[in-house]
This record gives structure tokens, sequence and C-alpha cells, in this order.
């Protein structure tokens, strides 16, 4: 039996990790070979992303694969969307790229649609207006004259700008640029003539390319260096969610799934755009996915609340795992309080404790007495956002929703699990937890002749994951 090794980085916007996957006989097994910390830099009042140091990470973590003289059929990258890096005349990066939850957007969209109206906007892109869209950041360093943008020849998502830094090739993958509100969901392009129109050169990303393209090889420098030799870069789908979609382990289509990690994605899979008035009223998004499939979905603002509240906790002295959390959320299940996770007011607080808490007296509920209760809030409160998405989903289904396909790192969370259950009314399967590394490694099998299409992913991702 002939095994393959793909190796998938996966980043988050708290943490990257590098997976190594052995494939044969319809079968893979998973191991994390390196995680590190992955978090913005604030420079003069502004953040960015330190994509220097994922990429020193990137090369570590080859070179200790080299070492073991691991033969590696593979390489790919996903990533958060939206946030892309500039490029030079010469091919050096033009500093580093802004981190979506910097406030210099916010106010924009406003600015944006006087020029493009709104609902101009949504039909053709089909994406929901938030304040971070790439096609808002480009407004704002045009208003702000970044020497970035000026100076720029190319731009690139971050994804792509990765597998550049490893490749030197560039290429625009098609899930992640379908989450940047400038690109056409029926032509599947970037659609300059609409970014001429406030000033913006959308001729400087590349070509858009499908999930399961070569983007080429490690670079001569780093196939030596590492000793890893030139292995191919493969155009996965880039953006993490897309990738996570590809593992739901579902066994027809009719499913909505709900990725939980720092953001909830809940949607579901569509042949085709959903773009109408009330998908617009409602502000769903349509996105990317692999087999030129639509990611019908809401983004919802997830284990954010949770992570942030622990950062305040842990800077008092109170460390807690997040088994202990669950734990104590349900000791506090009788806590009445909750909020609405979408406020605006949660984006990126100084101090998540202290705004969940203001934003429960201003609406008359009681004040949380432990930290239980504020993780109970949190938990009914995600659960209860969850019931009413998945009621607007309904309304646009093509087909009867029958099961919640919970996937990703909050999948875990078996409390949440169970309310969500409640809440919705409908049966929820979990898992799995790793959806977004074993979208990606299955996108590479897929380039690689070893599974025809995502069905049959599905299938071998049940029998091997589950």
């Amino acid at each position: 039996m002939t095994e393959h090794r793909f190796l998938a980085f996966d980043c988050g916007a708290t943490s990257c990790r590098a997976v190594l996957a052995t494939f044969g006989n319809n079968k893979f097994r998973m191991e994390e070979v390196c995680r590190f910390p992955n978090t913005t830099v604030e420079k003069d009042g502004k953040f960015f992303w330190d994509v220097n140091s994922i990429y020193s990470h990137f090369l570590q973590c080859l070179s200790d694969l080299g070492a073991k003289r691991l033969k590696i059929t593979s390489i790919g990258i996903d990533t958060w969307g939206v946030d892309f890096g500039h490029i030079a005349a010469d091919g050096t990066l033009l500093g580093l790229p802004r981190a979506y939850r910097d406030p210099y957007t916010d106010g924009i969209p406003e600015q944006v649609f006087q020029t493009i109206p709104r609902n101009e906007l949504y039909a053709a892109t089909g994406i929901q207006t938030m304040n971070f869209n790439t096609i808002f950041q480009l407004y704002a360093q045009r208003q702000e004259h970044s020497p970035q943008l000026a100076q720029a020849r190319h731009l690139l998502f971050m994804p792509d700008l990765l597998s550049y830094m490893l490749t030197g090739q560039m290429v625009c993958e098609y899930t992640v640029a379908s989450t940047s509100g400038m690109m056409d969901q029926r032509t599947r392009t970037i659609d300059t003539a609409l970014l001429s129109r406030i000033g913006i050169d959308g001729t400087l990303f590349p070509h858009v390319v499908q999930p399961g393209t070569v983007v080429g090889t490690l670079r001569g420098d780093i196939a030596s260096s590492t000793g890893l030799g030139s292995i191919p870069v493969i155009a996965v789908a880039g953006h993490d969610t897309a990738s996570a979609i590809a593992a739901v382990p579902a066994t027809s289509p009719n499913f909505a799934y709900l990725s939980s990690g720092t953001w909830s994605l809940m949607g579901i899979e569509t042949s085709q755009p959903i773009i109408n008035a009330e998908s617009q009223r409602c502000n769903f998004t349509n996105e990317g996915g692999i087999e030129g499939t639509t990611r019908f979905l809401k983004n919802i603002t997830g284990m954010w609340l949770v992570e942030q509240c622990r950062k305040t906790w842990a800077r008092q002295g109170h460390t807690y795992t997040y088994p202990q959390m669950v734990a104590m959320a349900e000791q506090s299940a009788d806590y009445a309080g909750t909020i609405n996770p979408d406020n605006p007011r949660f984006a990126n607080p100084a101090d998540m404790d202290t705004e969940i808490r203001a934003d429960l007296t201003e609406n008359n509920f009681p004040a949380p007495t432990t930290h239980g209760d504020m993780l109970s809030c949190i938990y009914h409160s995600l659960a209860q956002r969850y019931a009413q998405v998945l009621l607007m989903l309904r309304q646009f289904a093509p087909f009867d929703i029958q099961r919640l396909h919970v996937i990703g790192g909050g999948s875990a969370n078996t409390l949440l699990n169970r309310w969500t259950a409640q809440a919705t009314g409908l049966p929820v399967v979990p898992g799995p937890t790793e959806a977004t590394a074993i979208g990606n490694i299955m996108v590479q099998a897929k380039a690689a002749g070893l599974v025809a299409d995502r069905w049959q992913m599905r299938k071998i991702i049940m029998d091997s994951a589950l």
C-alpha cells in the first residue's frame, strides 16, 4: 500500500499549527507537528499581523520535518479571510498586513455606499456588510494615503501571501477571495470595474484559481535548507471556513453547519449563490466553497467572547481550562441574563468581562456573581443566536434542514451542543474538532488524485476521524 503524507498549515486569529496527515487505503491519521501563537502587533495605534513570525515558524516546522527525512506529497495553507499583504514591484513585502480588528474601517462602509449603493454592492458580490471586508479596508487605506497601497504592484490574501513566501508564485485562491466583498459571485472573478469606481485598481490581485490548484514548489533555498526538496504547494480552500465545511461528515445535502471557533459560521451548502432583497436584509453572505459550491452563511461572534473573558480573568489571577469553564457554566445553568453576541460593543473591547456586565446592567439583567454565571450567559446567548439564525436559514434553504453539524474546536463543548439542540430543535452532530485541517488535507488528497469528490472525502472522514 502506497502512503502519502500531506502537510496542512492551519492559521487562525489566535494560533497557528501544522498537521501532518498520512493517507492510505481510503483512511488517514493525523498528528500535530507544531503549534505557535498568532497575535496582532500594535504600532502607532494601528494593528497588524506579524506575517514574518508566521513564516519563520513555517520554516522551522519544515526544517524539523526535513530532519526526520519524511517524504511529503504536498503542502496546503489556510487562514482567516479578508486581510491581505502588499507586494512591491521587486517582489518584496511592503510592511505587515493590517489586521481586520483594526478600527480604521469604522464608518467606511457608509462612505463607500455613497459611490456604490449598498444594494448594488450586495447584488454583485452577495457578501454581508461587515466593516472589515476587504473592499472597505482598501478604501480606508486609500483615504489614509497608505504608502503600502500606493507602492503595491500586487495584493495577496493571507494564505496566498504565505504560499508566495514559500514558492515565489502568486495566485488568488477562490474561497478566500470570495470573502472580500469585491468578487462577482457569478463570474467568480474580482470585479475590477466595481473597484475602479472607488479608486482601487482591482488588477493588483492575481488571477483567481480554484481549490486544488498547484501554486508552485518550495523555493530552491527552502527546499535545500530544510532538506525536503521541491514539494508542491497546493492552493487548498484557503479560507479556513471553506476548508472546515469541506470536512463536514454529511451523508446527504440536507444539513446546516456551524463552524464553531473564535467566530461561529452558520449556514448551508448550496449549488448557487442566494442573492436577493431578503438575504440582504438578513445580512447573509455568499462565499465560495470547493467544487463550485456556495457557502450561504452568517457570521456570528463565537468563542471570542469566552477567549477574551478568559484573558481578563487570567490577568486577575484566575486561570481556567476549557473543560473547567464548561463545568462552571453548567453549575450556573439557571443564570438568567443573556446578550446579543453580535453587538458591535463586543468586537474588540479593552475588557470583555466589564463590557458584558455593562450590557447586562443596561438591559436590566442581574449582575453575574461568579465567572460561571458569565460563562452560562455567553453559552446560552450563543445557543439562542444559533436558533435565530437557523430560523432565517430555513427561509432560504432549497431543502429541508434535517440536522446541524457542529465542527471545529467548539464542537467539543458538549454543554453548548446540548443547549443548541434544545434551542434549535434539531439533532446536533458534533465533530470533527479538527475540521479545518482535515478539509485542507482532503483538498490536497483530491489534487493528488486520491479522492474523487467532496462526498468521497466526507465518507473517508467518517471512517477515519469520528
